[in-house]
């Protein structure tokens, strides 16, 4: 998600009592596990996008098994290595 300003190693600050719109960063489900990726708007419902377009979108829905899990408000970074 280096594309969205997020960058390996960052800390993500999650909401997830906020309501995800179209572009907003979101957590989800996928896989089994948890992804972060661009939540998008598209004409027959919607779609996870990653920032990188080499990556594929994936629909969301519950037949997938995918699910918003909550809204990235805040992306932290390290300033220093350790």
């Amino acid at each position: 998600m280096t594309d969205a300003g997020i960058q390996s190693g960052d800390l993500l600050v999650v909401d997830r009592s906020v309501q995800p719109h179209d572009g907003d960063v979101v957590v989800a489900t996928l896989d089994g596990g948890l992804t972060v990726k661009t939540l998008r708007k598209v004409e027959d419902g919607w779609e996870l996008a990653s920032a990188n377009p080499d990556y594929p979108s994936f629909p969301v829905n519950d037949e997938e098994g995918v699910q918003i899990w909550g809204v990235v408000t805040f992306a932290v970074s390290a300033l220093a290595k350790r």
